[in-house]
């Protein structure tokens, strides 16, 4: 890419010295070169969110809080290890965390399903949730899925439903909550555990209705062009602080939160006390009203015509 614009701005050059009109071509050169290095940059971050390295929901639990016990089961078919659960101190103030968790080896990742929670995943999230607000807890969560899991059983026994559930009754939940999208966020499966009074993105995390291998084999037809599609989503931090679906970008080393888990943990700890001690003194009524308008406003935005 550097050699491509080396040799452009030799064209400019020679063009200059030679007085041929050829702006526009040139013009159309950069803004090529432009699209592609975007394109690019985009992907470099799908492949850190996805990174095999890549801290997990337990690898910050057990850096940020103490004590942590984990609850199990959704009091109705069984547990989900692709969604955990339970509660913990954070500086001795007590909370309770639900997050995705994705598994390191591959017998891990098979018994959690690659963190792609069934119904009785979300109804667990739910329960603990309920639990939290019943005992006055925040309610922390980790966001880290592809998206939920779309077979057969978890469709019999309402994926679906689940998850509708959990975005009516989260919003509604009178008791803090703050959701931290760790490296993937897809589709409902990340909505599902997303609906707080505030939402963090790691920089190098996505967050999207789609992955870009599904965008581009339903939308363009070519399962090739998946870093195209992943550009046009606009999954990215930036992309989902500009449109005002996230609250703020914890900042990563240039190479991902892997090469320095400890230090992102720590970035995420010092957010975490600093909005707790914000927003647990506001009374629940005022956290429910608050919560609902800002989840109103995702996806409001102004257009100019250009009368104007």
């Amino acid at each position: 890419m550097i050699d491509l614009k080396n040799k452009i701005e030799e064209l400019k050059n020679l063009i200059k010295e030679s007085g041929i009109e050829a702006g526009d071509e040139i013009s159309m050169l950069e803004d090529k070169i432009k699209s592609q290095s975007k394109t690019e940059s985009v992907w470099r971050q799908v492949e850190l969110a996805r990174h095999p390295d890549r801290p997990y929901a337990m690898d910050y639990i057990t850096r940020i809080f103490d004590n942590f016990i984990e609850l199990h089961g959704d009091r109705s078919y069984g547990d989900d290890p692709a969604i955990i659960g339970g509660v913990a101190f954070l500086n001795s103030r007590p909370v309770t965390i639900i997050a995705n968790q994705k598994g390191r080896s591959l017998k891990e990742n098979v018994w959690r399903n690659h963190g792609m929670a069934n119904p009785e995943g979300y109804r667990k999230a739910l329960r603990l949730a309920k639990q939290a607000e019943k005992f006055n807890r925040p309610v922390i969560t980790f966001i880290d899925t592809a998206g939920a899991y779309p077979g057969l059983g978890a469709e019999e026994r309402g994926i679906g439903e689940a998850i509708a559930r959990n975005l009516r009754d989260f919003s509604q939940l009178q008791t803090p909550i703050i959701c931290f999208i760790i490296g993937e966020g897809g589709s409902g499966g990340a909505l599902g555990l997303c609906v707080g009074d505030k939402v963090y993105m790691l920089e190098n995390a996505i967050y999207s209705v789609i992955s870009p291998e599904g965008c581009a084999s339903i939308l363009l037809r070519d399962a090739t062009k998946a870093k195209d599609a992943a550009a046009m989503l606009r999954i990215t931090s930036n992309d989902l602080l500009e449109f005002k679906v996230i609250n703020g970008i914890i900042p990563e080393p240039k190479d991902g939160a892997h090469t320095d888990p400890d230090g992102t943990a720590k970035v995420i700890k010092d957010i975490l006390v600093k909005d707790l001690d914000d927003i647990c003194g506001r009374t629940p009524e005022v956290l429910v009203r608050y919560r609902n308008q800002k989840i109103r406003k995702i996806g409001h935005w102004n257009e100019t015509s250009d009368s104007e």
